[in-house]
């Protein structure tokens, strides 16, 4: 068997392909319940799983490269399972809250973790390459 290059990547990646399905298809869902083709007419409920779905799409492929390239790089494969683990609970979390009203510890958490994950990668990243 061929070992893989990115397994801790390949593994989120996966998961998270999976749940951007899940997202998107709960779009589509509200889309063929009423009707609309194209924007949101005005439809809140759409409104919001297109955000959903947006914002998951905004964070999570810069976070996988981050993941990619740090991995590559032979970063501790340990530290990027958590941090593939964190993103996928972070997404979770704001996917969850998103359609609660505010003040939303899910939203707020899942966007905070989102966001300091990201920092945290691309500082790491950064340090490498200053390193290499």
């Amino acid at each position: 068997m061929i070992p893989l290059p990115l397994p801790v990547t390949l593994v989120t990646a996966c998961v998270l392909a999976l749940m951007g399905l899940i997202l998107a298809a709960r779009v589509s869902r509200v889309r063929m319940k009423h009707r609309i083709s194209l924007g949101d007419k005005g439809n809140e409920e759409l409104m919001v799983r297109m955000r959903i779905h947006g914002n998951f799409i905004e964070f999570v492929p810069f976070v996988l490269i981050l993941m990619a390239l740090l991995e590559s790089s032979g970063a501790n494969s340990t530290a990027l399972a958590v941090a593939g683990a964190v993103l996928v609970v972070s997404r979770f979390m704001h996917a969850f809250g998103m359609p609660r009203p505010a003040p939303n510890i899910f939203r707020a958490g899942g966007a905070s973790l989102t966001y300091l994950l990201m920092a945290t990668l691309a500082l790491w990243g950064l340090s490498l390459a200053i390193r290499a």
